[in-house]
């Protein structure tokens, strides 16, 4: 196939991706942190071109995630295929912040990679990123970094592995320690090439120090010897390179024998250098060294934007993702998710009005809990998400409408609830790394209109909010909002999420109003 790889290949909120090919399918697993359902899975026959298939953790006994903090959950899947089954092994990660993680490290299997999905075997909780290697002899292998939570020690205690027992399910023999660096290091995967067991780090953290680099060994347990190249890739020493924070990662292997690395990386906007798509999917091409040690094909360690496609696999195109939702199926599609828990009739529904999505509001924007909030991910800083709303709210504690999110600490919220004086309005809410506000200059009294119009146009680092009572003279509501704040690099704390646009509903007085909702458009723009 003649072509190139156009770098992201999945933009917006994908990221840690986890790459394997079963015959000639390739399939990437990535991390979807607080996001319900878990674990997103992208299908591609050429590298080129991939689509949403769904994703592996959709039942709350495969996850839970009610009460867990921003940007924990889910933290970086691996997915592989032995033994005729997919293999799935990841975090759910319930502290995130302190001496503390209090991980649990679980797998969950599937005879076909749309499922059904195994419920999930516990593993241990001495770390994160873990992964699942199949070796040649038949033996399986959990290699994980260890967090070390004791008061004056390096938080990362090593990479550890250990033989895994699937009859038993569980870890059997000794927990060996086959490395250890001065430097955060984690994402760690294994293959076997050669006579030797090469190990692939995520190291750096992160963030904009982020990278990937290899060690290898005659024998699993070790010794592993450090690739005398400090970094396969990293971005952390040029800041003029379009993708930045490049690092974790995975190999695969064409058919034809090329090897590609699946790899996370952001692309940063505006004098303050934020992303607000987040952390996203990349491949590059790479090759394997006359002295055995992987590196990228076009040399150096910096990642590229476009990407010689692989040699040999007929190009396959799929559908184009529809930009607009009128709510006519049965069931919200793959790209839709919510926070912390199922999308069930509970509190969202597409039955109860045909043809409208209904939202009953349930707990606040602030909730780590009952969110009644859907969302799908940004996948460009140029875009124009629309939805028209009806909603009658009898209280202040009532409210409907268009948010910009990134987490409950941060987002614009285009929202409409009851004044005490003037009825129904429409105003604009936010919260700001953790401090709420609403505007009031904002605030526009709408008690004659049917229904309401909302749109939130993003150029860059510019949001505007914007409505109508009838689709056509559209009117900015509140000012213009700094949409880089919607990104991983604002705010205390750490971030590892993107931002999002989405519809929501809150009844704080617990009657669970109703707020019913035509349509939702995600469209790019080129303005």
């Amino acid at each position: 196939m003649s072509g190139r790889i156009e770098n992201p290949v999945l933009p917006g909120f994908h990221p840690d991706p986890s790459i394997v090919r079963v015959g000639d399918d390739y399939y990437i697993a990535t991390s979807t942190f607080e996001w319900f359902p878990g674990v997103r899975i992208h299908h591609s026959r050429d590298l080129v071109n991939w689509r949403l298939l769904g994703h592996a953790l959709t039942r709350r006994s495969q996850v839970e995630l009610r009460g867990i903090a921003d940007s924990a959950g889910v933290w970086a899947p691996s997915l592989s295929y032995a033994d005729g089954m997919f293999w799935l092994v990841y975090t759910n990660v319930r502290t995130r912040v302190g001496n503390f993680k209090d991980v649990g490290v679980f797998l969950a299997t599937a005879p076909d990679i749309l499922g059904p999905w195994s419920e999930p075997i516990f593993i241990h909780s001495i770390g994160f990123d873990p992964s699942l290697f199949h070796d040649t002899d038949g033996r399986k292998w959990i290699v994980n970094m260890s967090w070390d939570f004791r008061p004056g020690r390096a938080r990362f205690a090593g990479i550890v592995v250990q033989k895994y027992d699937h009859a038993q399910r569980r870890l059997v023999g000794p927990m060996t320690n086959i490395l250890a660096k001065p430097v955060l290091t984690e994402g760690p995967n294994l293959y076997q090439r050669g006579g030797w067991y090469y190990l692939m780090l995520a190291e750096g953290g992160t963030g904009w120090n982020h990278g990937i680099s290899m060690a290898r060994s005659r024998a699993i347990t070790g010794p592993y010897e450090l690739d005398p190249q400090a970094a396969v890739l990293t971005s952390r020493d040029d800041p003029s390179l379009a993708l930045q924070k490049a690092g974790h990662g995975e190999i695969v292997e064409t058919p034809q024998g090329e090897w590609f690395l699946a790899h996370l990386a952001s692309r940063p906007i505006g004098a303050n250098r934020r992303c607000i798509l987040g952390r996203e999917t990349c491949l590059q091409r790479v090759v394997w060294s006359d002295d055995g040690w992987l590196r990228l094909a076009r040399g150096g360690h910096h990642p590229r934007v476009s990407v010689e496609a692989p040699a040999g696999l007929s190009e396959m195109r799929w559908p184009s993702i529809p930009t607009r939702d009128d709510f006519c199926a049965p069931e919200l599609d793959a790209h839709w998710c919510a926070l912390r828990g199922p999308l069930d009739e509970s509190w969202v529904s597409l039955r109860e009005r045909v043809g409208w999505l209904r939202l009953r509001g349930r707990e606040s924007v602030h909730s780590l809990f009952d969110q009644s909030l859907v969302a799908r991910r940004l996948t460009s800083v140029r875009c124009v998400a629309e939805t028209c709303v009806e909603f009658s709210p009898t209280h202040f504690t009532q409210m409907a409408g268009l948010i910009c999110w990134y987490d409950t600490r941060t987002h614009f919220y285009l929202r409409i609830t009851h004044d005490e004086k003037l009825g129904r309005v429409l105003g604009v809410v936010l919260t700001d790394d953790g401090a709420y506000d609403e505007l009031a200059a904002s605030q526009l009294a709408i008690g004659e209109w049917p229904r309401a119009f909302l749109r939130a146009t993003i150029r860059g680092e510019k949001l505007q909010f914007s409505a109508c009572a009838d689709g056509v003279a559209w009117r900015d509501v509140g000012p213009v909002l700094d949409a880089t704040k919607l990104s991983d690099d604002y705010g205390a704390g750490l971030h590892f999420t993107g931002a999002f646009a989405g519809l929501c509903a809150q009844d704080l007085g617990g009657t669970r109003a109703a707020a019913d909702f035509d349509y939702f458009s995600l469209e790019p723009s080129l303005v």
